[in-house]
């Protein structure tokens, strides 16, 4: 006779200003894993959105939600998931909140910060011990405040023992499927994902999408050329790129050269065939296809490019495991 699947408990705390999206695909995906015959049934987990208030919780977008529990024993849920937002809010919980999160960790309660839910767990001195995963976008300031814990922002969510983090949107669903077919079952994580439209749910080891080169650099001009490169794959003379920026052709390369390693030309060639390789990568796109999104003409000479960067060809590269690995690492290689 087959077990009874395990109930999965989830209580989650909303920030002000919390991320509509982090939240409602997070919860979406444990509800229809727990679903029969689409009655938003609650036969194999339960969720409560707790406040130490009952009033409205509004979202970045303007959209308010109502909590549906006061703070109760944390020992009462699997996991308490905290979901972010906004970091200009000073205060995103009050002083209960953060007592609650504490009372939860003391009884060896997991907890999950979505989107900046991470910083709002490491500000309550709850993250030192564990390795956090925030969105590039938010390194940089994880790091300045809280310089004693560990970061990462090379995937899309860690599960650290009892802590756990995600950069939110799309992988907002990719964790809460992991911890259903961790408690649930596998098949209760098929049916929820087959419903949300999502082929299958990314591990917690896949890459974030690209955050911006130019982020890496601080010269303001080598900043705008590389932010130009990036909107302008389909091509640009270097002379048309430095008019842009108003300089000369002459001080841009002397300034790239001094900060990147590279000239602004070999810059824009491997940043145009990265965009290339993911593409071949990750798409079905034909080569012809990915050589004009490129400004390449003819699939020959986009190949022929392709290889002397890579050293590989297109239909070397399509389809091979790790093949995203991104070109313009030599460009970051000089990044302070």
């Amino acid at each position: 006779m087959n077990a009874l699947p395990q109930k999965l408990t989830i209580g989650f705390i909303l920030a002000r200003a919390f991320t509509l999206s982090a939240f409602s695909l997070f919860v979406d995906t444990i509800r229809l894993a727990s679903d029969e015959l689409d009655h938003s049934g609650r036969v194999t987990a339960d969720w409560q959105v707790m406040s130490s208030s009952r009033n409205l919780v509004t979202s970045s977008c303007g959209i308010s939600v109502a909590p549906t529990s006061a703070f109760v024993d944390p020992s009462r849920f699997q996991y308490i998931v905290v979901v972010g937002g906004l970091l200009h809010d000073e205060n995103p919980v009050d002083r209960e909140t953060i007592d609650f999160l504490k009372r939860a960790a003391a009884a060896k309660v997991p907890l999950i910060g979505v989107c900046t839910g991470s910083f709002i767990l490491a500000e309550a001195g709850l993250m030192r011990y564990h390795q956090t995963c925030v969105s590039w976008l938010h390194i940089n300031e994880f790091r300045e405040r809280f310089p004693d814990n560990p970061v990462r922002a090379d995937c899309i969510f860690n599960l650290d023992r009892r802590r756990g983090s995600c950069v939110g949107g799309t992988s907002a669903a990719d964790m809460a499927a992991t911890l259903v077919r961790r408690h649930i079952s596998s098949r209760a994580e098929r049916n929820a994902l087959e419903v949300l439209q999502i082929d299958q749910a990314r591990p917690s080891a896949h890459i974030q999408p690209r955050r911006p080169l130019f982020n890496d650099f601080s010269n303001i001009h080598v900043k705008i050329a590389l932010m130009t490169m990036e909107q302008n794959l389909d091509g640009m003379t270097i002379e048309d790129l430095a008019a842009r920026i108003g300089v000369s052709r002459r001080q841009l390369e002397r300034v790239f050269i001094e900060t990147t390693g590279l000239s602004p030309a070999r810059a824009f060639k491997r940043i145009r065939m990265d965009y290339a390789k993911r593409m071949i990568s990750k798409t079905r796109a034909s080569n012809i296809e990915v050589a004009l999104e490129v400004g390449l003409k003819n699939a020959s000479h986009f190949t022929r490019s392709f290889k002397r960067v890579h050293g590989q060809t297109p239909s070397q590269v399509r389809g091979s495991f790790g093949a995203s690995d991104i070109a313009d690492s030599e460009i970051r290689a000089h990044a302070p």
